[in-house]
Parts: structure tokens; C-alpha cells; sequence
């Protein structure tokens, strides 16, 4: 638990290196927050968008009057935009030391997005593209830190207690 909240010990610290352990936390923290607000929003009510409203005859011209919103949706929602409010800065951060950590600029991650958004633009061709250029930034993310102190700072594998960074 400790390396999944460590990012938010260190929020908008883009200098620096990340541990791989560090950086995969947080992710597996993001995928769980995410899929507990997905649930709380299917079982409010989201679900009745994909089963019952879509087979009714009048969804032409009155779709969403069959549906009904409860309270773990809004829970659910609510969940979902505090986690994204209070995630991005961090995530930000952690993806910026995790390229630092390979002996790579952070800029590397502005780059990525940029070409992900452009190749998505083209038709047929480019979205294909663009996950190809995903999968190869989640192995360049995956792959070791550069051994030893490089430009950005000292090895982080040798610190292993995260008490280090507090």
C-alpha cells in the first residue's frame, strides 16, 4: 500500500527517478479505483442504458426516458471525477520520473500524446497505429531503469523503503 500512495507523497516532484514498483502501483491503485466506481455506476442504474432502455421500441425518439439514475451511480460518478481530479498531477508526475528512470526526458511522455491524438486522427489506419505506439510505450515504461546514478539522479532499486522519499 505504501507504493501505491507514494506519488501523492511526491505530487507535482517531476525531478528525480521512480522506481518500476512505484509507478506499477499506482497504476494497479488507478485500475481498482476505476473499476470500483464503474461497478457502483452499473449498479446505479448504468446497466438499464445497455439492457433495458436500448430494447425498448420508442428508444428512437425518447431514449432515456425508460431510464433512471440511483444513488450508486452518482456515488459511483462522484468517485470516479474526485479520483481523476486528484490523480492527474500525480500520474503526470510518477510517468515523468518513470521516463527519467530510463535515462529518457520527460517531454518523452508530452511527444506520446501528441502523436497518439494525431495517428487517431486518421482514418482506418491510424488508430491501429496508435495502439501500436501504446503497446511500445508500456514496454519502454516496463522495461529497467538505467543501473547506476544517470542525469536525473541516483538509482532508486537500492532505496527500497519508501519512507526514503517522505
Amino acid at each position: 500500500m505504501e507504493w501505491m500512495l507514494l506519488p501523492y507523497r511526491r505530487y507535482a516532484e517531476f525531478s528525480g527517478r521512480s522506481r518500476r514498483k512505484e509507478f506499477w502501483m499506482f497504476q494497479l491503485l488507478s485500475v481498482i479505483v476505476t473499476a470500483i466506481g464503474y461497478g457502483l455506476m452499473l449498479t446505479g442504474g448504468a446497466a438499464s442504458l445497455l439492457t433495458g432502455a436500448a430494447a425498448s421500441p420508442d428508444f428512437a425518439t425518447e431514449p432515456l426516458a425508460e431510464v433512471s439514475f440511483g444513488p450508486l451511480f452518482w456515488a459511483g460518478l462522484i468517485l470516479l471525477c474526485l479520483w481523476a481530479l486528484a490523480s492527474f498531477i500525480p500520474s503526470l508526475a510518477v510517468t515523468v520520473r518513470r521516463l527519467h528512470d530510463r535515462n529518457m526526458s520527460g517531454w518523452y511522455l508530452l511527444g506520446f500524446i501528441v502523436a497518439v491524438v494525431i495517428l487517431s486522427m486518421i482514418p482506418v489506419l491510424g488508430p491501429l497505429l496508435a495502439l501500436a505506439l501504446e503497446v511500445g510505450y508500456i514496454v519502454i515504461l516496463a522495461l529497467p531503469g538505467t543501473p547506476g546514478p544517470n542525469k536525473y539522479g541516483p538509482d532508486p532499486l537500492g532505496q527500497a523503503d519508501p519512507e526514503v522519499f517522505a
